[in-house]
């Protein structure tokens, strides 16, 4: 399952051989020329259904904070640029993009002729306004900021030159620029729909310019779209598509037999044999981007020994997990980012080894151990219940019991994403996928302590040294810099192991035989653009 491919060009896109202004070829999200759509049987209902572990916690793009947020989204939601499947970063609503002479700007040609699915213009005012109330500038300074604004964090103005060119002022180079204008939360709203919002009113109904446009959100069931017929890069040939939220692995299976659903994510290891001897299925292995870890609170006295956190990371076995619990798929963390990521660096991961654990615990005045309570979603992540009570039994066998506290996705990150003082527990688990496949996302955001809550460095972590690092990595354009940079802060950052490091996810999805065209990401999104059934 490993793609040596999407490896390399990940490398080219992070040494800046694919993000120069020149306007790649335009693939994003233009239907697949190839089958013809002719050859789709006219008699065909073209209505998919996806189901999906978790509801979005909302389609705003600035409140959004989850890969099924993102999933659902972008079929409605585009970005200025796209991270393809490749790795490599294409034009959508943007065709190319400049960087001026002294590196402090940049210019973005916007797509012409595009419109929002409430007929609204889209054009260089349209970002400007999305880009501002992102950042919480101009006319926003009285709003909070976007939780993932930091992916913005050196532009200090954005200016409209002409109709559809804007130009991005920076306070400093800023290296990850470009990787983040492709982050699914950086997205494009029509002004109009947002203007329209009281005060105290939640977005609903989102309008973007994208494929399809929303119809109903049955909260808690499903979300229902139909095709845009004026989208700017082709009506797609499905006419509806169906997000719907079932948490329990095994009814995605059922419906996907049944035929309820056409396609489903994260399918249970131990269905995987099963589900590829039938033929009217396929089952789908991908990569992923993301790492799954047990995060502590570090306001708690107990754990700012970093033996007791050494300790639990020792006590737990990744390979067995990575065996038993998903039959090979994934691989054990190995740093706070995934080898496909630039800036990676191997400094894990931590030996199984409980004896170990149990002397750095009596070394930190535990021998006796201690009780924790350890919160966690249901139907997020691959089998996060069936990890999280391997890890309790781990836990217990070096004299830390832990109790489990599950909680829906819906209901989870206002859990966990909480400041210090409201926190209730004493360890969480959540992962990260850094799509932008650059370090600055996945570290800066969960390690700098700029990020506390409401933003997402959830273990309350804080190292002047780890901050002065990323600091100077993303605003230093030389890669080659920037990768020592990373590789001393991402040793800093595995030695204070402010989380137990789990593994790097492996995607597994399953899909009925007939549909084809569907996009199943490495950033964790399955994309219905293309799709068609026949």
């Amino acid at each position: 399952m490993k793609k040596w491919l999407f490896g390399l060009l990940v490398l080219l896109l992070l040494t800046g051989l694919l993000v120069s202004g020149c306007p790649a070829e335009d693939v994003t999200p233009d239907p697949d020329p190839d089958p013809d759509p002719n050859d789709v049987p006219v008699d065909v209902e073209q209505d998919l259904v996806i189901a999906i572990g978790a509801e979005p916690e909302s389609l705003d793009s600035l409140l959004m904070n989850s890969a099924p947020a993102a999933t659902v989204s972008e079929h409605m939601i585009e970005t200025l640029i796209y991270l393809d499947v490749d790795g490599t970063l294409q034009p959508s609503l943007a065709e190319s993009w400049e960087p001026t002479e002294d590196g402090l700007a940049w210019d973005l040609s916007l797509r012409q002729g595009v419109t929002f699915h409430d007929g609204e213009p889209f054009n260089a005012e349209a970002v400007k306004y999305n880009l501002d109330r992102f950042m919480a500038y101009g006319d926003f300074e009285g709003q909070t900021a976007a939780i993932y604004a930091f992916l913005l964090g050196e532009v200090n103005e954005f200016e409209v030159i002409d109709e559809y060119t804007l130009r991005l002022h920076l306070n400093q180079e800023f290296a990850p620029i470009i990787s983040h204008l492709s982050h699914s939360f950086v997205g494009m709203h029509s002004p109009a729909s947002l203007g329209a919002l009281g005060e105290d009113e939640v977005l609903e109904a989102p309008v973007g310019t994208g494929a399809f446009k929303i119809v109903s959100w049955d909260r808690g069931e499903r979300i229902v779209m139909e095709r845009n017929e004026d989208y700017w890069g082709g009506a797609p040939e499905l006419e509806t598509v169906t997000f719907v939220f079932v948490p329990e692995a095994g009814s995605r299976v059922i419906m996907l037999e049944t035929g309820e659903a056409h396609a489903i994510m994260a399918v249970p290891p131990t269905e995987i044999d099963r589900l590829e001897a039938e033929a009217d299925i396929d089952v789908v292995f991908e990569d992923s981007v993301r790492v799954i870890y047990i995060g502590f609170n570090l306001e708690d006295e107990r754990f700012n020994d970093v033996r007791v956190r050494q300790a639990l990371n020792h006590a737990v076995d990744k390979e067995a997990i990575i065996a038993t619990i998903f039959q090979g798929v994934g691989s054990p963390s190995s740093a706070p980012v995934v080898p496909a990521v630039f800036g990676y660096t191997q400094v894990g991961p931590y030996e199984y080894n409980p004896e170990l654990a149990m002397e750095l615990l009596a070394e930190a005045g535990f021998e006796d151990g201690f009780d924790i309570e350890l919160f966690h979603p249901t139907g997020r992540y691959p089998q996060d219940s069936t990890v999280i009570e391997a890890v309790q039994a781990m836990f217990a066998e070096v004299g830390v019991n832990a109790s489990l506290t599950t909680y829906d996705w819906g209901t989870y990150l206002d859990t966990v994403i909480v400041p210090p003082e409201q926190a209730e527990h004493d360890l969480y688990m959540l992962g990260w996928g850094t799509v932008t496949l650059d370090a600055d996302y996945g570290l800066y955001a969960l390690h700098h302590s700029t990020q506390w809550p409401p933003r997402n460095n959830v273990s309350y972590y804080a190292n002047d040294e780890v901050d002065a690092l990323l600091d100077e990595a993303r605003v230093t354009p030389d890669t080659a810099v920037r990768e020592a940079l990373y590789a001393e802060a991402i040793q800093l950052i595995w030695d204070d192991a402010p989380w137990v490091y789990l593994h790097n996810e492996g995607q597994v999805n399953a899909v009925r035989s007939n549909v084809h065209g569907l996009i199943h990401h490495p950033l964790e999104n399955i994309l219905a653009w293309d799709a068609y059934i026949e």
